[in-house]
């Protein structure tokens, strides 16, 4: 059975959509999802589940819609897509913090680095259905805004080594 990364979109930032864990959770286990794990108040849950990735994403996305009353993104990766994301940083020397993919659902665009603005020290490079970015002076000072991700999700390096980690364990 398959291992899965949900990661929530705007869950518990700022607070807008605010979502326990334990929340989170019992939506992943109604879904029939099992071994259902989450790691920090972001969003993010690894679990087993016997669907395919689309459908994983459907019914999460109907659990968050009925839960808000509106609409909250979610992206899926398999836990081999999520490792190899990991292993595929471009800027694998750089703080973990300061590092980070932004994870879409598609293919970023090959003109997406283009269009970003509000550029300062900040390197960048696409992925496969990623931007990854290096936040030189600290994500915090950042006025990047990258339009190509507006309806990703970013996580940094730490908290993608520990899905992967989490992933893995749920594996064994």
């Amino acid at each position: 059975m398959p291992v899965y990364v949900a990661l929530s979109r705007a869950v518990n930032v700022g607070g807008a959509a605010r979502l326990p864990m334990a929340e989170l959770k019992t939506m992943c286990i109604d879904a029939r999802f099992s071994n259902v794990r989450t790691y920090i108040a972001s969003g993010n849950v690894v679990f087993h589940a016997t669907m395919s990735a689309r459908q994983v994403k459907a019914a999460l996305e109907a659990r968050l819609k009925s839960y808000f009353g509106r609409q909250i993104g979610v992206v899926v990766r398999t836990a081999d897509e999520l490792a190899a994301i990991l292993e595929a940083n471009p800027f694998g020397k750089a703080a973990p913090n300061r590092a980070v993919a932004i994870f879409l659902d598609e293919a970023p665009p090959a003109d997406a680095l283009r269009h970003a603005v509000g550029r300062k020290h900040e390197e960048m490079r696409l992925g496969a259905r990623e931007i990854f970015v290096h936040y030189v002076d600290g994500i915090g000072r950042s006025k990047l805004k990258i339009p190509a991700a507006s309806d990703g999700t970013a996580r940094n390096m730490s908290t993608v080594a520990r899905l992967v980690e989490i992933a893995a364990e749920t594996i064994a």
